[in-house]
C-alpha cells in the first residue's frame, strides 16, 4: 500500500521505516500508527525491521493538533483512537514474525516513547530522550506505557516517569535499562543498521519464537513459560535453519541461515 506518514525501504533483508513528519516532530496520527503496524503485520522477505524518525526527533507523541476526525479531543476521541488504532499497532509488536530494532534520533515521547520501547532492541543517540508527558496535561500513560515500564525499569522509576512527567535523558534510559544501549549521534543509523543486518542474517524463525515467548512469559507461570518453550522449540526444530544449525555445528563451521 501506498504510505502518507512513514517511508518504507527494504534492503539486505531488513525493512527500514522512517516516521515522516519532520515538521512535526514526527508526531503520530491514527493513520501513521495503521501504517506502521501494516509494515509489522506483514514483513514480507524483511527478516529484521528498523524503525526511526526522519529530522531531530523520533516521535513526539500522539498528534495533538490534527484535522478533522483525526484530532483526539475529549475522553471518548482518546479512547477511540487508542482502541482502533494505537492499541492494535501496539499489540502488533509483540505478534510480529521478525526482530524490530528502534533507532531514537531525539526525543521519543508518549506514544513515541512506547513505539521505541517495544522494540527488542532500542538504540539512542546521546541528544535522545524518552519522555512521558501526559501528567502535564492532565492525562494518563498509555499505549502500553503502564503495563511496560515497571517491567522494563521497576516501580519506582515507572512512578517517576510518568507521576514526575520529565525527560529520561538517553545515558540514563541506557543506565536504568529501559533501552539497549546508547551511542553518539553521528553513529546511530550505521550502528543500528548493522545490528538489523545482523539479526536478519540469523535463523528467523527461530528469533520470531524467542520474541513472542519472552512477550509471553511476562504473563505465563514458570510452568506454564516451560510448556511455551517446548513447543516453540518444535516449531523452530522443524525449520531448515534447525537442520543447518547442527550440520554446521557438526561441521565446526559458521552457520548461513537461510530464514527458513
Amino acid at each position: 500500500m501506498a504510505y502518507e506518514h512513514i517511508l518504507v525501504e527494504t534492503a539486505d533483508d531488513v525493512t527500514t521505516v522512517t516516521l515522516n513528519r519532520p515538521e512535526r516532530l514526527n508526531a503520530c496520527p491514527p493513520d501513521m500508527a495503521v501504517e506502521i503496524r501494516d509494515v509489522l503485520a506483514a514483513p514480507g522477505k524483511a527478516r529484521a525491521i528498523l524503525i526511526t524518525g526522519a529530522g531531530r526527533a523520533f516521535c513526539s507523541g500522539a498528534d495533538l493538533a490534527g484535522r478533522g476526525d483525526q484530532s483526539i479531543g475529549g475522553g471518548r476521541g482518546a479512547y477511540d483512537s487508542l482502541t482502533r488504532s494505537y492499541n492494535p499497532l501496539m499489540m502488533e509488536f509483540t505478534r510480529c514474525p521478525v526482530p524490530i530494532v528502534t533507532a531514537v534520533n531525539g526525543p521519543a515521547a508518549g506514544i513515541g516513547c512506547s513505539i521505541a520501547l517495544a522494540s527488542d532492541f532500542a538504540i539512542a543517540g546521546k541528544s535522545a530522550y524518552f519522555l512521558q508527558a501526559f501528567v502535564n496535561i492532565g492525562l494518563v500513560p498509555d499505549g502500553g506505557a503502564s503495563w511496560m515500564l515497571p517491567r522494563l525499569v521497576g516501580k519506582a522509576r515507572a512512578t517517576e516517569m510518568m507521576l514526575l512527567g520529565e525527560k529520561i535523558p538517553a545515558d540514563k534510559a541506557a543506565e536504568w535499562g529501559l533501552i539497549y544501549r546508547t551511542v553518539e549521534d553521528s553513529d546511530l543509523l550505521s550502528e543500528a543498521r548493522a545490528l538489523a543486518q545482523r539479526l536478519a542474517k540469523g535463523p528467523t524463525l527461530a528469533l520470531g519464537v524467542m520474541r513472542q515467548n519472552i512477550a509471553k512469559a511476562l504473563e505465563l507461570s514458570y510452568a506454564g513459560a516451560l510448556h511455551n518453550e517446548a513447543g516453540g522449540q518444535r516449531r523452530a526444530g522443524d525449520s531448515k535453519d534447525a537442520v543447518e544449525g547442527a550440520i554446521s555445528f557438526l561441521q565446526k563451521r559458521k552457520a548461513e541461515f537461510s530464514g527458513e
